[in-house]
């Protein structure tokens, strides 16, 4: 008799297929391969796509660990804390990297990127691209999505002056050694995702002030708008809920649409940063498809999916973080041919009053 406490073989069947098919979708391969990870690795989703993407990018960031002579750690660390004394750092307070004119050091300045990792075609000079972006403009915080364990592994080596926490799944944060100090981070998963999207949230101090820095990758696509809509809600319900003494920040790639962000609506207090500064035409399409070309679709699509909300500290006496200054980058090509990624960047200031 077949046990209650255990799957029946057609359930097991359906669901390893079902893994199968979102490992060959989010890798780029197909059943044969998926399979092969996913049973080396006890058919968990999150090891099996690691392997697979520490295996395929070895020999592309190979060169780059050559040249700085580090070996890329065998064990994957959850926040790097003492880079090797060999390596070069390429975002550090060298004389060109330096904050835009109209920067100081009071403002708090953020950078959230989806580097589309998944897309493994020139990624070596597209890494190399993004760390150029990092000794620009200096960020002190930078939200990533789409960053494959090969991409952390380069970061750690190439951009020593930023802790790193990579923590939630395809999702990471940097944080400015000299300016952020770093407590606590955790993983909040959401109640139901189709593809093991979770909220990466840090706790960190930054000039005395508490703030609460939260980052995701939400659903995409167009029908998967029910299930982006309750991720916006756990997102919001935690800005909501933060204690009045902390500021909350979160950004990344939402793949919302207005219609979806007015169904869940904003908490008292939450702000989107871009609707905050006027809605500036230069820098509404962060997914625009009739200026970049890193991805051939045939349609052009322009859309504000990438996204940053503020909620300031609302108890007296403290600080109010406002927002001062937002723009996309990434908009230069690289001598590949490619932009750095198929979504412009965002880089935001923000001052303290």
């Amino acid at each position: 008799m077949q046990s209650n406490l255990s799957p029946s073989v057609s359930d097991l069947e359906k669901s390893r297929s079902g893994l199968c098919e979102e490992f060959a979708t989010i890798t780029g391969t197909d059943s044969a391969v998926a399979q092969c990870y996913l049973a080396e690795n006890d058919w968990e989703m999150e090891r099996a796509v690691n392997s697979f993407f520490e295996a395929d990018m070895e020999r592309i960031f190979e060169e780059d660990f050559q040249e700085s002579d580090c070996v890329p750690p065998k064990k994957k660390q959850k926040v790097e804390e003492e880079p090797s004394k060999e390596c070069i750092d390429l975002t550090g307070d060298s004389p060109v990297a330096r904050k835009p004119p109209d920067e100081d050091d009071g403002k708090l300045s953020l950078i959230s990127w989806n580097v589309d990792g998944l897309d493994t075609d020139n990624l070596a000079e597209r890494a190399r691209g993004l760390c150029s972006y990092l000794v620009l403009y200096t960020p002190d915080v930078v939200f990533l999505q789409e960053l494959i364990p090969p991409y952390v592994q380069y970061l750690k080596k190439r951009a020593v002056s930023y802790l790193i926490i990579e923590e939630a799944y395809f999702t990471g944060m940097m944080l400015k050694k000299s300016r952020v100090k770093f407590l606590e981070s955790e993983i909040v998963t959401y109640p139901t995702t189709q593809m093991m999207r979770n909220l990466l949230v840090a706790q960190v101090t930054f000039k005395g002030q508490k703030l609460c820095l939260m980052t995701s990758h939400l659903e995409s696509c167009k029908g998967h708008a029910q299930e982006r809509m309750k991720q916006l809600h756990t997102v919001m319900q935690r800005m909501k809920d933060a204690p009045d003494d902390v500021t909350v920040l979160f950004g990344g790639d939402t793949n919302l649409r207005d219609t979806e962000v007015a169904k869940v609506g904003l908490p008292s207090g939450v702000c989107d940063v871009w609707e905050r500064l006027g809605k500036q035409e230069h820098c509404r399409y962060t997914w625009d498809t009739k200026a970049n070309n890193n991805k051939a679709v045939p349609f052009v699509s322009r859309c504000r999916f990438d996204r940053i909300y503020l909620r300031p500290a609302s108890k007296e006496g403290v600080p109010r973080l406002a927002p001062d200054h937002m723009a996309l980058i990434g908009l230069e090509k690289l001598d590949c041919g490619r932009y750095t990624s198929d979504h412009w960047g965002l880089y935001c200031s923000f001052t303290a009053g």
